[in-house]
């Protein structure tokens, strides 16, 4: 997740395999974040310094929550750092189960940065996963947690928050990033014809 800096009240939830350092984080119109994530098969240091580049990487982001779909790990496991201040890693997490009590909340996704939806979600959960030790744990969670913990699940089902709200929002969103990345492809093609042409004029310059 996200945080805007004007509202504490609307927060956003938030290549290669366990890619160190600061991490590219993977925007609507990615194939990969429509993809289900395969279970950890091993908990390793590999592993762990992963976790502490998705940490880093989030805070850096303004963001509360990071799965690794959005890093481009097809991979169960997602960092959260909810108002609550506490560090907390789910490996091949578990929602076993929710409330009857319902709750809206505006909610955003560091991959579909800048764009805000009121989604509804069960108030409190239970959850089961191992942590960055392989240990099992148990939480149950309420509030801003229980809604970012689900938020952050929903991406390893290849699931996004405007799935989950107005259809008509979710294809307009969906557009928009269509023509976002028409237009950086544009570019990147335009800047890519420019220096080959600048290349074969140097190549024919050093052979006249």
């Amino acid at each position: 997740m996200e945080i805007p800096s004007i509202s504490p009240s609307s927060l956003t939830l938030g290549h290669g395999f366990y890619t160190i350092l600061h991490m590219e984080i993977l925007h609507l119109g990615e194939d990969l974040l429509r993809q289900k994530s395969l279970p950890v098969e091993e908990i390793n240091d590999e592993l762990r310094a992963t976790l502490d580049a998705m940490f880093d990487t989030m805070i850096e982001s303004n963001g509360v929550g990071l799965a690794a779909p959005q890093v481009g790990i097809l991979k169960r496991f997602f960092v959260v750092l909810a108002d609550d201040e506490v560090r907390r890693v789910f490996i091949n997490p578990q929602i076993v189960s929710t409330s009857q009590e319902m709750c809206d909340y505006e909610e955003g996704c560091l991959s579909i940065p800048n764009v805000y939806e009121k989604i509804t979600r069960p108030a409190k959960i239970t959850v089961q996963a191992l942590n960055e030790r392989g240990r099992p744990f148990t939480l149950e969670a309420e509030g801003f947690l229980a809604r970012v913990i689900q938020h952050e699940y929903d991406h390893l089902e290849g699931v996004l928050y405007i799935d989950r709200g107005d259809q008509d929002f979710r294809e307009k969103t969906i557009q928009q990033f269509e023509k976002k990345a028409a237009r950086k492809a544009e570019k990147e093609a335009a800047k890519a014809a420019k220096e080959a042409k600048i290349a074969a004029k140097k190549a024919k310059k050093a052979g006249a």
